[in-house]
């Protein structure tokens, strides 16, 4: 008689489970949008695990505070506007230190009692998880109260896989929207370009058919701007279109849509503007520009001075092409009669 033939027993993860990974890989796989990304992990979360409520904070870099992204759960908590500074509460805590966090007993852990998310009277039990990827910790996901029978090593780590995948679906998706954004702006000046001009102009002029509301566009173009790069060289010239650049996002309007067209050419894009009210933004927009300084690196001071052509749509034209040209003609008109000025119908 041979050898007896024993049976191993395998630690199998449940089919269940195993379709709630499948599924929430191939949700956070399937989109670039931040916000999307976000409410899929957050409802995930909810069929995995049952809980009272599940907080999404995301970090800001700039200022090293966290704030809610997305909540969900029971009860209404006024979240939108709070911020939560690294290191402090469970959540900012867990960012710090890259951690996962339990806390079974709350009133036994003072971190608690620093939470936003929930009102600390009301909380028994908490699950804290870094949302980190290969480029640091983006944020934390905050469980609160889960169920006691669910407090496992199994469902800690099941919680980790679906934490790291939503990580890296988080860094893609922000590798994607820079990418985006390097497609659509001007290295030289960080405004927009104008392959962005074309696609935003042909939105605003169908926004405008179909609401009946006028769009107006000013295309200024820099007078004797050859003689900057022929007296100071290319290197403060290109310093000077980005100041430009800069001082038209001051000196316009937060509706208003800045680009540099090419060159020394740019363009102030306002929707929801007639003509009367373009021409009259447009010539304190011309006069604010001439009457700055421009202090350059090299110690120099200089000034601009800008020929100004103003469309409007409907009246002057209704396609992107029309617009642009109308407003180009113009700008060209001023040239011919001097410079420094503004010109619309």
């Amino acid at each position: 008689m041979g050898p007896r033939m024993t049976r191993k027993t395998e630690s199998r993860i449940p089919l269940d489970d195993l379709l709630v990974f499948h599924e929430v890989t191939r949700s956070l796989t399937s989109s670039f949008d931040l916000d999307t990304i976000l409410r899929t992990i957050i409802e995930h979360m909810e069929r995995f695990i049952e809980a009272e409520l599940w907080t999404l904070l995301m970090l800001d870099e700039t200022g090293k505070e966290l704030y809610y992204a997305i909540a969900a759960g029971k009860g209404d908590v006024p979240l939108q506007g709070l911020r939560m500074k690294v290191g402090e509460g469970v959540a900012g805590w867990v960012v710090e230190h890259g951690e996962t966090l339990l806390v079974p007993e709350a009133g036994d852990d003072p971190r608690v009692a620093q939470e936003h998310g929930a009102q600390p009277n009301t909380v028994r039990s908490v699950i804290a998880l870094p949302l980190r990827g290969r480029k640091g910790t983006h944020g934390a996901i905050e469980i609160f109260n889960p169920r006691a029978d669910q407090l496992t090593d199994y469902t800690i780590a099941f919680l980790h896989i679906l934490a790291d995948h939503a990580a890296i679906a988080i860094e893609n998706a922000r590798d994607v929207a820079c990418i985006q954004q390097l497609t659509i702006t001007d290295d030289c000046t960080t405004l927009y370009n104008a392959r962005y001009l074309y696609e935003v102009l042909s939105r605003e002029l169908e926004q405008s058919g179909q609401q009946g509301l006028p769009v107006s566009m000013a295309f200024l173009d820099l007078d004797h701007f050859k003689m900057v790069n022929d007296a100071h060289g290319h290197l403060v010239g290109s310093e000077l279109l980005g100041r430009v650049g800069l001082r038209l996002l001051e000196l316009t309007r937060k509706q208003d849509w800045c680009f540099r067209y090419g060159g020394d050419e740019f363009v102030v894009l306002m929707p929801e503007t007639g003509e009367d009210e373009a021409m009259a933004l447009s010539t304190k927009l011309l006069r604010g520009l001439m009457d700055t300084e421009f202090n350059m690196k090299n110690g120099q001071k200089l000034w601009v001075s800008a020929s100004v052509g103003v469309a409007t749509a409907p009246i002057d034209d209704t396609t992107v092409h029309g617009v642009i040209g109308v407003a180009d003609m113009r700008m060209y008109a001023v040239k011919a009669r001097g410079r420094g000025a503004v010109r619309g119908a």
